[in-house]
């Protein structure tokens, strides 16, 4: 009778240990628009080296680090970068002129060991446009090569994020690469041009779609807790993440084609918006796992034409699109069992410190563990559709 009486308040300390848990753990509501990685096209000589990169030169001259945040106004610089943002092509480039000796040192172009400084060709800068959108420049750098058929390994500083290496002029099967945290390419040879099969651009795309949700895809990491959330059991589950990972397979690989083209003004907010409807559905207690398995289904088409600016964005020619498209998606799921595997820590963690003691093996413990993940699931799904909802309001009015 005792244990009976304490159990409505062990629940609401699992409750508030749940609040308290998954706001330390999920990502604060900072809007989900994530910062596009750097995109250098490489061309090797036997005596030259020749870059030209697009990437966001106003993110560089305010000195964001951004291998440490996914959107500008998580920086503490961001003030900086809105200036920049709202300078002259010609002011901005004159600003890159006196950054460029500091920039230059951030720049790795490497032979047989030794560092060799670029200069700075050329600066393409697009006049400032619409405020609310990135935008991209073009750099061209360039170096002299030392004596030699050493090979040329190229790359830049965690400090300015991601970037994408293609090597120019090798066709279907040209060198292309994702670095990140500072890594450097393969070695390029100066003599012909670096290739690969597609083994090799399927191994290369799970770690890029791993990443695309841990830690990049705050959006999408919020969606798969709600799924998470709508059962504790592993059937609905299952059901569920099968369901949105052939959806966002077919509209992944439709829109990076070319096939299916809808503006990330109308993708984002729907995206934030399925976010907030899962959640509120998970409040309201629905149990119909075919309809919910259905509504998956149509918010993964959503989610998947998400995803397609990452495969954009690395130019993956016809002949590596399969290679490239599977490799990114197993990486996708690896990412969101991560998710999972992680929330399901985090409840054994907020049943541990509720308190409960272990229980004999009747009827009452198992219904006292429905009520206890039900506790959870409420709370969790609360704050997933707040941040969803701010996400949404911001995406569609700022």
């Amino acid at each position: 009778m005792r244990r009976s009486s304490m159990f409505p308040k062990m629940v609401a300390r699992l409750a508030a240990l749940s609040i308290l848990l998954f706001v330390m753990a999920a990502p604060q509501a900072a809007p989900a628009h994530e910062i596009d990685p750097a995109i250098s096209d490489i061309s090797v000589t036997p005596d030259r080296v020749t870059i030209d990169i697009q990437l966001s030169l106003e993110s560089i001259l305010a000195e964001m680090d951004l291998a440490s945040i996914t959107e500008t106004t998580m920086s503490p610089v961001e003030e900086i970068y809105d200036e920049l943002r709202a300078t002259s092509p010609e002011t901005l480039r004159a600003e890159l002129d006196d950054f460029w000796p500091r920039m230059a040192q951030r720049i790795v172009i490497e032979v047989d060991g030794q560092r060799i400084t670029p200069e700075l060709v050329s600066a393409t800068i697009p006049e400032i446009g619409n405020f609310e959108l990135a935008r991209t420049s073009t750099i061209r750098i360039a170096a002299d090569l030392p004596e030699g058929d050493a090979p040329v390994r190229f790359g830049w500083a965690a400090l300015y994020g991601d970037l994408v290496v293609r090597q120019v002029g090798g066709g279907e099967d040209a060198y292309t690469a994702f670095l990140s945290d500072g890594d450097l390419s393969e070695p390029l040879s100066r003599i012909e041009i670096r290739t690969e099969g597609a083994g090799a651009v399927f191994l290369r795309y799970i770690p890029v779609g791993f990443e695309h949700i841990v830690p990049l895809g705050i959006d999408h990491i919020l969606f798969v807790l709600g799924l998470f959330f709508f059962s504790l059991h592993l059937r609905p589950i299952l059901f569920q993440v099968t369901s949105f990972t052939l959806a966002h397979t077919i509209t992944l690989a439709l829109a990076s084609l070319g096939i299916v083209t809808i503006p990330g003004s109308v993708v984002e907010p729907l995206i934030a918006a399925s976010i907030v409807y899962v959640g509120v559905e998970n409040i309201r207690g629905h149990t119909n796992v075919k309809a919910r398995t259905a509504l998956v289904f149509v918010f993964g088409l959503l989610h998947g034409l998400g995803f397609a600016s990452v495969l954009g964005d690395f130019g993956i020619t016809a002949s590596h699109f399969a290679a490239a498209l599977v490799g990114f998606n197993i990486g996708v799921e690896f990412g969101q069992l991560a998710v999972i595997f992680v929330a399901l820590a985090l409840i054994l963690i907020a049943v541990r410190l509720a308190g409960f003691a272990p229980l004999p093996e009747d009827e009452q413990p198992v219904r006292q563990t429905q009520v206890m993940y039900r506790a959870v699931s409420v709370v969790g799904s609360v704050i997933i559709s707040l941040i969803g909802a701010w996400w949404t309001i911001e995406r569609v009015f700022f």
